[in-house]
């Protein structure tokens, strides 16, 4: 590394755990740490913590934070860079953007996490050279990063895919587990669905053939139509932790999304891809994020 090229510091604010990274334009990672996410003022203060010794040690050019949401993304809003109305208890309306920003005074970029893993996946990863992009994350939540036109799609809110409702699978009645719209893909697809729907933590108990995957592949083919149909990016790579863990998962969508479409366009092909960063994208998205900041 040349002792001119600038560094990076990222900030992956995740429900279960925060992932700090420090790292080169080349994504030459200096430090990684972890932070469990437990209650604001703790887990707050152990960033801010971090940031400023790693500062302090390598001065980096700017910050870029990937966060849970929902959160504010206006600039003008007196609550911007604030977790607003999540579902994680303790957290809605917690200051992260801003008293990160005042404590070390460098250019900040503040988004979603899932926004900023696709911009990672259109850095580096499955979306390269590609500028409209869509990434979905299907862990304890369901997220969509959106991006059309080389900018995350936003009006007066970010993106919250997660929670459409979508066409049911044939058969399948369970209320869902959301406790904003029960049944939406969120509350059907995600770790945490599964959870309430067999009352423990089965992904690693059920078999590849459980009729229970039917219903999350149908599900999350459903919320790729209707992305194909509203934004048609070019590519849609989904992860995340129940991805990861029933990676039989990804072959299952695209065959349901080109039966649900019925031949009224044809998709690109390997329209539906694994993300080539692989659990990285999270983490290497507030460093795209920060990078981006720099270049603005």
């Amino acid at each position: 590394m040349n002792g001119a090229d600038p560094i990076f510091a990222g900030v992956e604010l995740g429900g279960t755990k925060c992932v700090l990274t420090l790292a080169t334009v080349d994504r030459e990672e200096l430090a990684c740490e972890v932070v469990p996410t437990t209650n604001p003022v703790e887990t707050v203060g152990r960033i801010e913590a971090i940031l400023l010794r790693w500062q302090a040690e390598r001065p980096f050019a700017s910050l870029g934070i990937a966060s849970f949401g929902p959160v504010d993304l206006d600039p003008q809003s007196p609550t911007y860079g604030f977790i607003t109305t999540t579902s994680k208890r303790g957290w809605s309306g917690t200051d992260v953007a801003q008293r990160l920003t005042a404590s070390l005074g460098v250019p900040t970029a503040f988004d979603t996490d899932v926004n900023g893993a696709a911009f990672a996946e259109m850095r580096w990863g499955a979306g390269q050279g590609m500028h409209d992009f869509a990434y979905i994350t299907v862990g304890t939540g369901v997220g969509v990063g959106l991006i059309a036109n080389g900018l995350a799609m936003r009006g007066f809110m970010h993106c919250e895919l997660g929670h459409v409702r979508v066409a049911r699978l044939p058969g399948d009645e369970w209320a869902g587990s959301c406790p904003f719209h029960g049944d939406c893909v969120e509350g059907l697809a995600s770790g945490s669905a599964l959870a309430a729907r067999f009352g423990g933590h089965p992904l690693d108990t059920l078999t590849d053939a459980d009729p229970v995957w039917d219903n999350i592949a149908f599900t999350l083919a459903q919320l790729c139509h209707m992305i194909a149909c509203t934004a048609a990016p070019r590519a849609i790579a989904i992860g995340g932790g129940v991805i990861e863990r029933q990676p039989h998962l990804l072959a299952r969508i695209q065959p349901l999304l080109e039966q649900s479409l019925n031949g009224y366009f044809e998709l690109p092909a390997g329209y539906i891809r694994s993300p080539g960063l692989g659990a990285k994208a999270g983490p290497l998205g507030s460093i795209a994020l920060a990078m981006d900041a720099t270049e603005a």
